[in-house]
């Protein structure tokens, strides 16, 4: 249950938002919508192969982004999901430049990479799906909002866990630091592109806004527990504050689905119950989660596909169940060997991306809920600066994986021809149905 106290927590100043204005959108040329566990697209449905592309803001100012998008687009890639938050921060592994500071200065060149980041996504036909911070450390995120508002304090990611998921979850039960996150929300769905003169609310190259990247209400049951109704009086709140700015826009919250969720089914429906939340949303991480030995890669490669296969079927059920479309929006594998260089085999990756594709398909011939896709990530040109593969501060060349994990591990690159010509067949396969 939401409870009053709550949700006016969240934020008091979405108490006064009109009632979804989007569950009664008139059809709209170029936006992709939510129709029962279906997106359409002008009328068709729409499923698409998708990739992470996390720093489009970052290179929105080089001749690198066209490039890339080219290369994405010519293998079939249609839909991208991209960050449009970063806090500066303390902490050892946020990327910098950021967006915003403590005192709500603005990088104005990340502003502007990402409105020529969206302009050169809508040139290619291609859509957009955009988090609006972060649970982890990489990008600042809630732990910055909470140290931003609470004299200072912060954990660092490196913590033993469960201790930064638990600091962490004090976000959604601190109305300032969600007071500092909603206005960041409004200075960017709000905004106007320089470069196309149209309002990001009114650009359909944007499908979908998200609250964050992998929101979780805690690290230990007591703790999800006590934290529930803040958590989702946060996303509701959330929700109906972009549907307020951006009525034409999907918006899902960016969780990572049943690891997320304590791996408790009746917390992924609970979550994502609110009519503001137009889809599911699923992560798969094999090596992250020990269902994949990193140390023995070949002799435990089985299991981690099976377990895979079970836990994309478990959400495209809860899917099912709650009536929405489900994207697989992050699935990632190491390198053969779990290595870094580029130059490394991919064949046990492009066996667990079939198992991916194969899911997507099957579920979309059956009109099922499993709508698409994204890659966990592209790297593309870019190669890792220093011989530990490690991003440090000042680095230009961005990469895929993220600053706090390193480059090489699971982006995709230009070079890796055996899972490119995979996703072009799977880009292929799926426009045929």
């Amino acid at each position: 249950m939401i409870n009053r106290r709550a949700l006016l927590a969240a934020s008091a100043a979405v108490a006064a938002t009109p009632a979804l204005p989007v569950l009664a959108q008139a059809a709209s040329s170029g936006f992709v919508r939510r129709e029962g566990t279906q997106f359409t697209l002008d009328g068709r449905p729409y499923r698409y192969v998708g990739a992470n592309l996390w720093y489009a803001a970052w290179i929105g100012h080089e001749a690198r982004l066209a490039r890339e998008l080219d290369a994405l687009a010519s293998d079939g890639v249609t839909n991208l999901r991209i960050a449009a938050s970063a806090e500066l921060s303390p902490l050892k592994n946020a990327v910098r430049p950021a967006f915003h500071d403590q005192d709500d200065v603005y990088n104005q060149a990340l502003l502007t990479g990402l409105d020529h980041a969206l302009a050169e996504i809508g040139k290619r036909g291609m859509k957009a799906v955009l988090y609006l911070t972060n649970f982890w450390e990489w990008s600042g995120g809630m732990a910055t909002y909470l140290l931003w508002t609470n004299g200072g304090r912060f954990l660092d990611a490196d913590a033993p866990w469960p201790a930064f998921p638990e600091f962490v979850s004090g976000f959604y039960r601190s109305p300032d630091a969600i007071a500092r996150y909603h206005a960041h929300i409004r200075k960017i769905v709000g905004r106007v592109n320089t470069v196309t003169g149209r309002p990001y609310a009114e650009d359909p190259a944007i499908m979908a806004w998200q609250l964050a990247n992998e929101p979780r209400p805690g690290g230990v049951e007591a703790t999800v527990d006590r934290t529930l109704p803040d958590f989702h009086g946060w996303i509701s709140a959330t929700a109906r504050l972009i549907k307020s700015l951006a009525p034409r826009h999907l918006v899902s919250t960016g969780g990572e689905g049943l690891m997320g969720s304590m791996e408790r089914p009746g917390l992924v429906l609970s979550s994502q119950a609110d009519d503001a939340i137009d889809y599911h949303t699923a992560h798969v991480w094999p090596g992250n989660w020990s269902w994949l030995d990193r140390s023995d890669m070949t002799g435990t490669h089985a299991r981690a596909l099976d377990l895979s296969r079970a836990y994309v079927a478990r959400h495209i059920d809860l899917a099912g169940q709650a009536g929405k479309p489900l994207v697989v929006e992050e699935f990632g594998y190491p390198r053969d060997g779990n290595v870094y260089d580029p130059a490394a085999p991919t064949a046990l990756r492009d066996a667990f991306y079939t198992v991916i594709h194969e899911a997507v398909l099957a579920d979309a011939r059956e009109g099922g809920p499993l709508a698409g896709s994204n890659f966990w990530a592209w790297n593309g040109e870019a190669r890792a600066a220093h011989p530990d593969h490690r991003f440090r501060t000042g680095d230009d060349a961005f990469l895929g994986d993220p600053p706090h994990e390193p480059q090489g591990w699971y982006g995709v690159f230009d070079q890796d021809a055996s899972t490119r010509r995979l996703i072009r067949d799977h880009a292929a396969a799926l426009a045929t149905l």
